[in-house]
Formats: C-alpha cells, sequence, structure tokens
C-alpha cells in the first residue's frame, strides 16, 4: 500500500513559514509582470515614435500606432554618421576603458582594506569613507581636474573622476571580508604565494558575483554619462553620444524657436527637419547597445552565484 507521505509535494515539505499560498504567488507574479511593462512599454514607445512621420505626430502626437510610419529620423542621423559614429566610439572606449579600469582599482583598494593585519587599513577606510559624506564642491574639483592635473580636453577627463567610488570599494571590503575564507588565504601564504598572486588567482575567480555587479554599474555610469563631456570638453570631437544628444536636443530647440528670425535655407531646413521622431531616434540608438550588453553581465551574474569558494 502507497505511503500518504509520499503523496506529499514540495511546498508541503517546507516549513510552513516557507510555504508560498497559490494568491499569494499569483499575486506576486502580477506585481512583477506590471513592473515590467512599466520598463518595457517605454522603450516600445520611444521606438514607436522614432519610426512615426512627422505628419502623424503633428496630427495626432504620441500613438502607439501612428497615421503613417517614416524612416525621416533614422535617414537624417545616417546623413550625419561621421558626427554619430565617432561620438558613438567615444562612448565606447570610454566604457570599455574605465569600466576595466574602475573594476581593477575598486578591487585591489577593497582587497587591501580587508586585510585585517594591514597596518594603515583603519586610516585609508577613513580615507576613502570621508568623501562619501563629503565633497569637493564643484569649483574646486574643477580646478584640479583643469589647473592641477590638466585633463581637460582629454578623453581621460571622461574616465578618470568615475573609475573609483567610495561606495562600490567598501562594498569589495565587505564581500572579501565575508565571503572569502581565511583558511584558503592562509594555505597559500604558507605555500609562499605573494598578495598579488592570491589576489588574481584564487581571490578574483571566486568573486565573480562582485566583479559583475560593479562592473555592469560602472558601464551603465559610463555609458550614460553627458556632464562630464558638458564641463571639461570644449573640443565636439572628444563628445560622448550622450553629449552629441543633448547637443542636437540644444540645436534641434534652437532652430524650432528662431526659425523666423534665421535666413531663408535655415528656416526650410528647420521647417523640415524630423524633431520629435529624431529625438527618439537618438534615445533608441544610445539605449540599444547597452540593452544588448546588459544579458551577458546577467548570465555572468548568476552563473558566478553558483561558484562556491570551497569545493566538497
Amino acid at each position: 500500500m502507497k505511503n500518504i507521505n509520499d503523496s506529499k509535494t514540495y511546498e508541503d515539505s517546507l516549513p510552513k513559514y516557507n510555504r508560498i499560498k497559490p494568491l499569494t504567488n499569483s499575486l506576486f507574479s502580477a506585481v512583477f509582470l506590471l513592473l515590467a511593462a512599466c520598463c518595457v512599454i517605454p522603450v516600445i514607445f520611444i521606438t514607436i515614435i522614432s519610426f512615426s512621420s512627422v505628419k502623424s505626430i503633428n496630427s495626432i502626437g504620441y500613438s502607439f500606432i501612428p497615421k503613417a510610419w517614416s524612416l525621416d529620423a533614422y535617414i537624417y542621423l545616417w546623413n550625419n554618421i561621421e558626427m554619430i559614429g565617432r561620438a558613438m566610439g567615444i562612448s565606447v572606449f570610454v566604457t570599455i576603458t574605465g569600466t576595466l579600469l574602475g573594476l581593477l582599482l575598486t578591487t585591489t583598494m577593497g582587497y587591501v582594506l580587508s586585510k585585517s593585519e594591514y597596518k594603515l587599513k583603519k586610516f585609508l577606510t577613513w580615507v576613502v569613507f570621508i568623501p562619501m559624506v563629503f565633497g569637493g564642491g564643484l569649483v574646486s574639483t574643477y580646478n584640479v581636474y583643469t589647473t592641477v592635473l590638466h585633463l581637460g580636453d582629454s578623453v581621460w577627463v571622461l574616465i578618470l573622476p568615475m573609475a573609483v567610488s567610495s561606495f562600490q570599494v567598501i562594498i569589495c571590503k565587505t564581500f572579501f571580508k565575508t565571503t572569502i575564507p581565511q583558511s584558503i588565504i592562509e594555505s597559500a601564504e604558507m605555500d609562499g604565494a605573494s598578495q598579488f598572486l592570491i589576489y588574481s588567482r584564487i581571490v578574483l575567480p571566486v568573486s565573480k558575483p562582485l566583479l559583475a555587479t560593479i562592473g555592469l554599474l560602472l558601464s551603465f555610469a559610463y555609458w550614460n554619462d553627458w556632464w562630464l563631456s558638458l564641463m571639461y570638453i570644449s573640443n565636439r570631437n572628444l563628445y560622448s553620444l550622450q553629449a552629441v544628444l543633448m547637443s542636437v536636443e540644444r540645436n534641434i530647440e534652437y532652430l524650432s524657436q528662431n526659425a523666423n528670425t534665421l535666413g531663408a535655407s535655415a528656416a526650410e531646413y528647420a521647417s523640415k527637419m524630423p524633431k520629435e521622431s529624431m529625438r527618439m531616434a537618438m534615445a533608441v540608438i544610445i539605449v540599444l547597445p547597452i540593452a544588448c550588453a546588459y544579458p551577458f553581465f546577467q548570465q555572468y551574474f548568476v552563473s558566478g552565484l553558483t561558484i562556491g569558494s570551497v569545493k566538497e
């Protein structure tokens, strides 16, 4: 005769406080679907507007179903491919270089501060912590970058200011101190391994979740940055893609507001320009690369979570 206990499901075998009722599960699923829709629908809406014709936008405004479709916005951007391509190259270079440099600096600082026997640990911890609470101010920061370090109008002024974050250093310090088994590090030290060898061969391979998280934060910050270009770059050839978008936005606004005072050719150019759809097309171009890169970070992050530091 079949035992009654054999018919118990996995849910029934869990403790009472770990069980999820079907109604609660459905409610959670509905909430997550709603949140996902709130993230996806605006992107779809922007993409549709970028393919909408000028007449459709002027007649019915923004709509999920435009009266007519058009590629005018993307044709206009294609005609300015030299400017867009150069800005795209700057953004890609800054994002990749800044992310790699930021990962190197952040993880090395976090690893050093996680060592309890390090003599300057308390002092350097305060040095890292104080900038989280107090800032130097915009004027002093500008003078340091331009007058002292002479980084103005160089691609490095787009990379170095965001390479290290005190918050991320503290995250690395906490992760290394609480997650990496001290027994592994002590065994390596007894075998004569240097601290750099321990860091590169032992600590980093088991810190994939940390690397993926910090790398994701850094890449998003670099890719979406426009403030540094606005503050420190006067050479338009060094503008990032975000700064070019802002420049295009300003030019479109200027042309639309001053079309009557401009010459005949400029006024005609302003009237034919697909202003609204071009704004959305620029947004699509900016969002698309980082959206395509995100699944790779996510997969790396999830796979890193399954890796343990000690194998049985």
